[in-house]
């Protein structure tokens, strides 16, 4: 069968199999309560890891893929939650943990959208690293309300909360995706991870093996509630530190959000130092910023269900979910990245291809 038609066929069959799904909810009392931390899903449904309680939908000894999202603007009194299927975020309507569950993964999530809705997303920004941050820790309920906060930021919260959802973890590999906000938290965290392997209070299947920044956002200016670094200075130390322990890192970038400066900080420095991938969203407007802003998110997920993406007219892999450690590595070490160079006006990553360009 010719390579177009098997593509067609796979393409359909994806489509088939999960429009049959139902999108997963969750109940109001989730935005009326604080509630934050591990939820572990399966194909139709979704569950809280709770420490010290067995989660049907979590084994100690298969892969992990963990997801994080970032900032939730209006989202509480809304009463949405950020999953996998994307249509919400002008993606598909699929809910992409499929691919991953069918694959042998736990697939979870990490929520922190009451502390991450506030109308400055720099305020929500500093609760991810501080308590002393312009609002402190309070969090939104969904009647519109703000309320105090327990005195750790969302690092430390998040970080409890994924040990204690991942016990006894012996799994070959444990994989952290951020998006936007989310990246700094999948580096806060990851950071936390390798700290306590080091010191021997996690074995080493805690220490992440791959972390994804997708479309990562860093705001501009220094932080008093980090001795005066910039998010983006902060982050760039952390990943120094976790290339040195052999963790891949990989960035997706999708939008203006992270590479216009009056927006945010583009950290050419960071993206230079890790494997990077410029997306092309076209099928989006150019005014559908958000829309171009959450794309990182559904090629990155979406492309765990196809064969590794490759530069033009060759065999050379190049980052996606599906490509290796090892291929995430060797463009980690290499002088140049990869911009999408087909496939732009389609939502899909099956006919994505790429060329490689000049660092930023």
């Amino acid at each position: 069968m010719k390579k177009s038609h098997t593509l067609l066929w796979t393409m359909l069959f994806a489509l088939f199999s999960l429009s049959a799904r139902a999108e997963i909810t969750f109940p109001n009392s989730v935005y009326s309560n604080l509630d934050y931390g591990l939820y572990w899903f399966d194909y139709t449904d979704a569950q809280k890891a709770v420490a010290g309680q067995s989660n049907p939908y979590y084994s100690s000894s298969k892969k992990t893929v963990i997801y994080i999202h970032g900032w939730q603007n209006g989202s509480v009194t809304n009463r949405s939650r950020e999953t996998l299927n994307r249509n919400g975020s002008g993606g598909p309507n699929q809910d992409l943990a499929w691919y991953w569950l069918d694959r042998g993964y736990n697939v979870g999530i990490l929520y922190w959208n009451q502390f991450a809705d506030e109308s400055e997303v720099k305020d929500a920004e500093a609760k991810i690293h501080s308590t002393n941050g312009p609002r402190g820790m309070r969090w939104k309920s969904s009647n519109g309300s703000y309320n105090s906060g327990p005195n750790q930021s969302v690092t430390s919260l998040l970080y409890t909360a994924l040990v204690n959802g991942l016990p006894n973890f012996t799994g070959s590999e444990l994989r952290i995706a951020g998006h936007s906000l989310g990246n700094q938290l999948a580096l806060t965290i990851s950071d936390k991870l390798n700290t306590a392997v080091n010191q021997g209070n996690l074995s080493g299947a805690y220490r992440p093996d791959r972390i994804a920044l997708l479309d990562p956002f860093y705001s501009i200016g220094q932080k008093s509630y980090l001795n005066n670094q910039w998010t983006g200075e902060r982050s760039k130390a952390i990943v120094d530190t976790l290339k040195a322990k052999g963790v891949a890192i990989e960035a997706y970038r999708s939008s203006p959000v992270t590479s216009t400066f009056l927006a945010g900080d583009d950290n050419k420095s960071l993206m230079n130092s890790i494997a990077f991938s410029e997306l092309k969203p076209w099928n989006f407007n150019w005014w559908q910023v958000a829309e171009k802003h959450g794309a990182a998110v559904t090629h990155y997920f979406w492309s765990r269900a196809f064969n590794p993406l490759t530069l033009d007219s060759s065999s050379t892999q190049v980052p996606s979910a599906s490509a290796s450690k090892s291929v995430i590595k060797t463009w980690m070490n290499k002088n140049k990245g990869v911009i999408q160079d087909s496939g732009a006006y389609s939502a899909t990553p099956a006919d994505d291809d790429f060329k490689e360009k000049a660092r930023l």
